[in-house]
């Protein structure tokens, strides 16, 4: 299929990078231009604007940072609204708010939201998880990505639940990481070394702070989700829940450790970074 992906941040590179080896006639676009210098490499052509990259697109793609970059490519003068034709799906991987992804599915007659779970080497792989929040005659327009992309796929029958399921596992995964960084820090204002730490908490920890264990404790990382991305995706999950009426005071701590350590100098290292909170106690 003729398909446009938008935004090569790491993870649009890696959806782009799947849909080329499943045989897909790729058209990229980013907002800085000569990013993706491998996807291009790879067979795909890059477009100067997203008017360009959908117009002869029979299934557009966004992968972006947050709700106002999606709004602005998807519904933003000369976007995707004013370029993509009449009966192309749109399918939006990111993460944004139940709200923006409601406005879009109001917009866009066949619209999709595609959320994933997992980072772009799970996508490289063909492992990650593909929310997909649509009604089932839009979802068949859209199986040959979905088969080419691989991976395990969830069905939710409207977009909104797509995307609420996404901040669900966000926050326990946002969660998990700030808990174990306050558990390493208990274990060593106890006393405890760090080998000590490994052989107490590896086996116990949650899978998905599992993969960040060693960045936590110290280890450098080359992480691909940043403090600033998770103190978003925390708010999201935040928002979401104060507008049905519930205060969540973890969740409300979770946001405000990673706001703390981006605003720290962290703002693009991955969410491991805040361990910085918690420095070792001096023995």
């Amino acid at each position: 299929m003729k398909t446009a992906v938008l935004g090569m941040g790491r993870m649009g590179a890696a959806l782009a990078g799947r849909l080329l080896a499943g045989g897909h006639d790729v058209v990229i676009w980013n907002r800085t231009p000569g990013k993706a210098v491998d996807v291009v490499a790879a067979g795909a052509s890059e477009a100067g604007t997203v008017a360009e990259a959908v117009r002869a697109a029979e299934i557009v793609l966004t992968s972006l940072s947050n709700d106002a970059a999606v709004r602005q490519v998807a519904l933003g003068p000369g976007g995707v609204r004013d370029a993509i034709a009449s009966g192309v799906p749109y399918v939006e991987c990111s993460t944004v708010s139940p709200q923006l992804t409601d406005e879009l599915a109001g917009v866009f007659a066949d619209f999709v939201a595609l959320p994933v779970l997992g980072g772009p080497a799970t996508v490289e792989s063909g492992q990650a998880t593909y929310l997909a929040g649509t009604g089932e005659a839009t979802l068949d327009l859209i199986e040959p990505v979905l088969a080419s992309l691989g991976g395990t796929r969830r069905h939710y029958g409207s977009a909104r639940l797509a995307s609420a399921a996404k901040l669900t596992v966000n926050l326990l995964l946002l969660s998990s990481v700030v808990s174990l960084a306050e558990s390493f820090t208990v274990g060593r204002c106890g006393g405890l070394t760090d080998d000590q730490l490994r052989e107490l908490l590896a086996g116990v920890v949650a899978p998905g702070a599992k993969n960040r264990f060693e960045a936590v404790l110290g280890a450098s990382s080359d992480g691909w989700w940043t403090t600033a991305l998770g103190a978003k995706d925390a708010g999201l999950a935040v928002d979401l829940a104060d507008g049905a009426g519930f205060n969540l005071s973890v969740g409300t701590a979770v946001r405000d450790a990673y706001l703390r350590v981006a605003e720290e100098g962290h703002a693009d290292d991955d969410i491991a970074a805040v361990r910085c909170l918690y420095p070792a106690p001096k023995r």
